[in-house]
């Protein structure tokens, strides 16, 4: 069955606050076991919509749903007295992970438990008054409204404990805290969606097959594509059998200028594909392929919280102008949740192939780091090719990198290293075979630094030889085959 919002009130006028007429169209289908809930042409200004099972929205061309101006701060209402619905009242666990990740009917629109439902057609989704973080510089002329106050919105979609979902086709421009946060949502399909968003494009976390395809991300601030596994079910569970093709990933447009066509740049900034850092229960089971990284930062593996991070293959990326490194992986000791279970987790079993990366601007290459005592293991990079800034001094050569083991896994959390093109540090089993690492600028370190590496090959290397290509540190049976690099042995 269908039903048309206009036929329960709404006027789609772009004044008039329509999620009570919306909502009552939904209760409508479902209180006759379902149906599709259309969105003709029009701009719906709405406060937080509540999802029901078996009940399809469609949001058809030139209908856009637009987040009504959450309270401001000191205020105790929105547009026209207004009110996004209340976040979920406190767990034990909240403080293992970000507000954000702790709540979902403070959204525009939200699901709870629900199934066998979709948000299709090629409407647009308008968070214009959904918070970002009010401890951040402004985004946009949008204003500032603080996520944890009371009839504030802050993300456009929160789904939590829901199965057979499907979303595609629509458009999501300034998304809030996350434009699409998933929580322990299972059968889930994500495809052909366009994300022109104020943080994270989408996070799916403590999922369970899920498939994102043919999505377009601009994140200039934040994460474009985050799987995570987080502990705001209460419990640890992992995200795993995912799949993530044939997506764009950018933060270099000024917001809105992907959706509207005119691609204006700004300074390079967020949008990456992530793996944490909220990295409880685990990432398993994981393909990332045939996507292409444009003004961004690169692919990162992130197990600090107890996760076991295994079984991930990455191959077909194409990656350029990428502010950091293009891969970065750690294994760490945060452990941020229950004291008594949290312990360090695994980072294993990652197959990386068929990547190019060109004008990566930092100067440290790519990092693989676990800690003393936890290693990194069976690691495998082939036929991968990247152009970074080079321009690393001679007095960079001896720097050691600080463990920083509870740290915040960012890119930046080592400072510079002593390598320009890979920094390998408490790894076993790793192989490098048809790497070739190209400097644009003369680069006085090794290509590849080693330090406490156990089981190495390195075939058909390609890295200049000035110095020694390698650098090999308390590491051993370390191999060195056909390649255009040779090793400097010296054992720190």
């Amino acid at each position: 069955m269908l039903f048309d919002v206009r036929a329960f009130g709404a006027t789609g006028d772009g004044k008039t606050v329509d999620s009570p007429a919306i909502n009552k169209a939904i209760e409508a289908a479902a209180a006759v076991g379902g149906g599709t809930v259309i969105f003709p042409a029009g701009n719906y200004l709405s406060f937080s919509i509540r999802l029901k099972s078996r009940v399809d929205l469609y949001l058809s061309q030139g209908s856009s749903i637009i987040a009504a101006d959450s309270p401001l701060p000191g205020q105790t209402t929105g547009y026209m007295g207004g009110v996004y619905d209340a976040a979920e009242p406190k767990a034990a666990w909240d403080a293992y992970q970000d507000y954000g990740h702790n709540h979902w009917h403070n959204s525009l629109l939200w699901g709870d438990g629900i199934s066998d439902f979709s948000i299709t057609g090629p409407g647009l989704i308008w968070g214009k008054g959904l918070s970002f973080g009010a401890d951040r510089a402004a985004r946009g002329n949008y204003p500032k409204y603080v996520a944890e106050q009371a009839g504030v919105g802050n993300k456009a979609i929160g789904l939590k404990n829901c199965h057979n979902v499907v979303l595609r086709d629509f458009s999501i421009l300034k998304g809030g805290h996350f434009g699409i946060l998933v929580t322990g949502v299972d059968n889930l399909t994500i495809d052909n969606l366009k994300l022109d968003t104020d943080r994270d494009g989408m996070d799916i976390d403590c999922c369970r097959n899920v498939r994102i395809s043919n999505c377009f991300i601009n994140a200039p601030w934040d994460d474009g594509i985050c799987p995570k596994s987080s502990f705001a079910l209460g419990y640890a569970r992992p995200t795993e059998r995912i799949s993530i093709s044939n997506c764009y990933v950018s933060g270099c447009w000024e917001l809105g200028s992907l959706l509207d066509g005119s691609y204006k740049r700004q300074p390079t900034g967020g949008g990456r594909i992530k793996c944490g850092t909220e990295s409880n229960g685990g990432f398993i089971n994981i393909a990332i392929s045939n996507c292409v990284f444009e003004g961004t930062q690169g692919i990162a593996l992130e197990s600090v919280d107890g996760a076991l991070l295994e079984d991930i293959v990455i191959s077909n990326i194409t990656m350029r102008d990428i502010g950091s490194y293009p891969v970065f992986m750690r294994l760490g000791a945060r452990l941020r949740g229950p004291t008594d279970t949290t312990k360090v987790g695994t980072l294993r079993r990652v197959l990386i192939t068929n990547i190019n990366c060109y004008n990566a601007g930092a100067r440290s290459g790519s990092i693989l780091s676990g800690i003393p005592g936890y290693f990194i293991e069976d690691v495998k990079i082939s036929d991968f090719y990247v152009q970074n800034a080079g321009g690393g001094t001679a007095s960079q050569i001896n720097i050691q990198p600080p463990e920083n083991e509870k740290g915040y896994p960012e890119t930046g959390m080592f400072g510079a290293t002593p390598s320009h093109g890979f920094y390998l540090r408490h790894i076993k089993n790793i192989e490098l075979s048809h790497v070739e690492i190209a400097p644009k600028l003369p680069d006085a370190r090794p290509a590849i630094y080693l330090d406490d590496v156990h089981r190495a090959d390195f075939i058909a290397i390609t890295a200049p030889n000035t110095p020694a290509a390698l650098s090999i540190n308390s590491s051993s049976d370390v191999r060195v085959l056909s390649s255009r690099a040779a090793p400097d042995s010296v054992t720190a």
